[in-house]
């Protein structure tokens, strides 16, 4: 991903919208860390999330600014749409804190209404707790997914990217497929997975694989391990592909040998759920509606207790350690689904006292009159005969 990736003009309009809502909130400057919401208003691609970076951005038109360390700049100069970059550190270590309070000195945010995220992942304690210090009652707003509220309906630019990611994600289902066979180890398979996934033009999503086989096949997100695969075995597998940082998952379940009837009996209950899901999903609708609509199939079933997981969620741009996106489909979400949404479908079912799970996974695009199912890869139970 880099500013080359979009056009100026999507730049410009997501910054406008930016803009737009920091103005409806009564706010002159907005503070982010997010690498998430970063990527989005300049095309920065650099792992400098791994230390301290912000950009501010004020309610008037104006300069873009970041930021960030000195050993950040050249990549940030030659792919980032940045208006101005400051930078701390470099050949010897520096406090951010004081490159920070010298940025904020410099732009006069004292005097400023100010707002700022606080992700979980991106931002150490110890600097919010210095940041708060730093702005004093500047400070009036800690509004986390401003942002990425914003960038839930996506753009014809961002959807072709989804495409094709998930595409990607599809062609490596059918090289797992392939892999499957008794006797090869969880990382065997999984690294089919990988060299399929990065030789047809993935980059490395930000999550990495979930499989799981055997008595293992409860875990909800289990990473592959030595364990050989063997007659009889059920298992699930996700991943994700990601182009220009935007990401498809995939899931699917399989069998070692034929399934015995229960493990078709929870296949097929996720499988239902799922398809409850597609069916209520359209716009206009509470995200909670397709998650109550899988919780009623699973309930029925007197399994409720086996849905331990989400039902599903928005996809963003990944950064590590997620892809993720605010917008759940689960219990508390006061979201409303509209068109231009992407979305997870996973509505699962892990039993601990079997040793078992079963969860599907699929990626839909919200439409104007409901939802369009972007995996390919058959939803079929994979039996390895």
């Amino acid at each position: 991903m880099s500013k080359h990736d979009f056009s100026e003009d999507e730049f410009a309009l997501r910054r406008a919208r930016v803009r737009g809502a920091l103005a409806q909130a009564g706010l002159d400057w907005f503070i982010a860390f997010h690498p998430v919401s970063i990527h989005w208003l300049t095309g920065s691609d650099a792992k400098s999330y791994q230390e301290f970076q912000c950009l501010m951005i004020s309610a008037e038109p104006g300069p873009i600014i970041v930021l960030t360390r000195e050993g950040e700049r050249n990549e940030f100069e030659a792919d980032a749409l940045v208006d101005r970059l400051w930078t701390f550190g470099g050949s010897e270590p520096e406090d951010p804190m004081i490159a920070f309070e010298r940025l904020v000195d410099g732009l006069e945010l004292h005097r400023a209404r100010i707002g700022m995220e606080v992700p979980a992942y991106y931002l150490h304690p110890q600097h919010y707790v210095q940041i708060r210090q730093i702005l004093g009652e500047a400070l009036v707003s800690e509004h986390t997914n401003l942002i990425h509220d914003l960038k839930l309906i996506k753009s014809p630019a961002e959807l072709q990217y989804i495409r094709q990611a998930s595409q990607i994600a599809d062609q490596a289902m059918g090289v797992f497929k392939q892999a499957l066979a008794i006797g090869r180890s969880e990382l065997e398979v999984a690294a089919d997975v990988y060299h399929a996934l990065l030789s047809n033009g993935s980059g490395l999503a930000a999550s990495p694989i979930n499989l799981v086989s055997g008595d293992r096949s409860c875990f909800s997100h289990g990473a592959p391990t030595h364990r050989k695969l063997s007659a009889g075995d059920y298992g699930n597998v996700e991943y994700g592909s990601s182009y220009q940082r935007y990401t498809a998952t995939i899931g699917r379940q399989f069998s070692i040998g034929p399934p015995t009837p229960r493990m078709r009996e929870l296949y097929a209950l996720v499988r239902r759920a799922a398809d409850a899901m597609i069916a209520e999903i359209r716009p206009g609708i509470p995200a909670i509606q397709p998650h109550a609509a899988a919780k009623r199939v699973i309930a029925d079933a007197g399994l409720d207790h086996g849905r331990v997981h989400t039902s599903g969620y928005g996809l963003a741009p990944g950064f590590p350690p997620t892809w993720g996106e605010p917008l759940h489909m689960f219990g508390g979400s006061d979201y409303t689904l509209q068109a231009g949404m992407v979305v997870t479908i996973e509505p699962p079912v892990f039993l601990g006292e079997e040793r078992l799970g079963a969860r599907i996974i699929d990626i839909v695009l919200i439409t104007a009159t409901g939802a369009e199912l972007l995996s390919q890869f058959s939803r079929e139970l994979i039996v390895i005969d």
